[in-house]
């Protein structure tokens, strides 16, 4: 077997673990090609691919994550994840068990851990290493690991609801919030959404959007009515399962413009996260 199909046996996990790590796919895609690079020159010596390769990834993506903390704290406005498409036709690979881990209100929570903080939390919780793996992988002995992985638990735990809607929920609520939207009917919107929702909106400076967290039913109404106005005829509003969640691509023509995902709570909508930012929507451009 030589060393390209070795790597690519393992290309899906490394993937895997950078997009989690990063937040961005071009970026998990730059890390798993840098991890190849060096695969390529120390292969025949490596007796362990996987511990090997998934030492290598999480490693380039804490130094990535550590070099690009100042950039991502000038973001202008809301930063969101890089929408994923999680369709078999996308190419995704992921087990089904993996979903949870990708979802949006996820990956916003892993902010609140530093680099290393979150490697060990995703290999432990995440891809089910042994504390000795993540250990070696961090360069920590195992009792740090354990210690590491107890504190993020408790912090994404803080951030989490306390009910989970279950996907069933989140695709009903998404359909009738769509069909809402397609009609323009404002009156079933307000209804729909929770007198505390909060709006989040990934504009990155470019597109303009809020760029602050909208709360309260009124004003979220308010600005979901100024984009139906202004949304041009050709705007179209179709489900689609995107990091591994019911989510709604909106496209004017071939074009998107955007992406967003509800989280229900007691059987409105709680939070909406909206991804407009051009940069980070070319995976949904059309293709030539």
């Amino acid at each position: 077997m030589d060393d390209a199909h070795v790597f690519n046996q393992h290309r899906p996990l490394l993937f895997s673990i950078a997009y989690r790590m990063l937040g961005s796919a071009a970026d998990a895609d730059d890390m798993v090609q840098e991890a190849f690079l060096r695969w390529r020159e120390a292969a025949a010596g490596v007796a362990h691919p996987k511990a090997y390769l998934s030492t290598v990834v999480s490693r380039l993506c804490i130094d990535h994550l550590r070099s690009a903390r100042v950039k991502r704290e000038e973001y202008v406005g809301v930063w969101l994840p890089e929408p994923l498409l999680t369709t078999e036709d996308a190419g995704f690979t992921d087990a089904a068990s993996l979903a949870d881990s990708l979802q949006v209100a996820f990956l916003v929570l892993l902010e609140s851990l530093s680099p290393t903080e979150r490697a060990v939390f995703l290999l432990r919780e995440v891809f089910d290493f042994t504390y000795a793996e993540v250990a070696e992988v961090v360069g920590r002995n195992e009792a740090a690991c354990r210690q590491i992985v107890k504190r993020a638990r408790d912090r994404i735990a803080e951030g989490r609801p306390r009910f989970s809607a279950s996907r069933e929920q989140k695709e009903r609520l998404t359909r009738e919030f769509v069909r809402a939207c397609g009609s323009g009917d404002l009156d079933r919107l307000i209804r729909l959404l929770s007198k505390d929702v909060v709006l989040y909106s990934d504009g990155g400076g470019i597109a303009g959007t809020a760029r602050k967290p909208i709360y309260g039913a009124a004003r979220v109404l308010r600005l979901i009515a100024a984009l139906l106005r202004k949304a041009p005829p050709s705007t179209e509003l179709r489900m689609a399962d995107v990091n591994g969640q019911p989510a709604v691509i909106v496209t004017a023509g071939p074009w998107p413009a955007g992406v967003f995902w509800i989280e229900p709570m007691d059987g409105c909508v709680r939070t909406i996260y909206m991804v407009v930012n051009p940069a980070k929507l070319k995976a949904f451009l059309p293709r030539a």
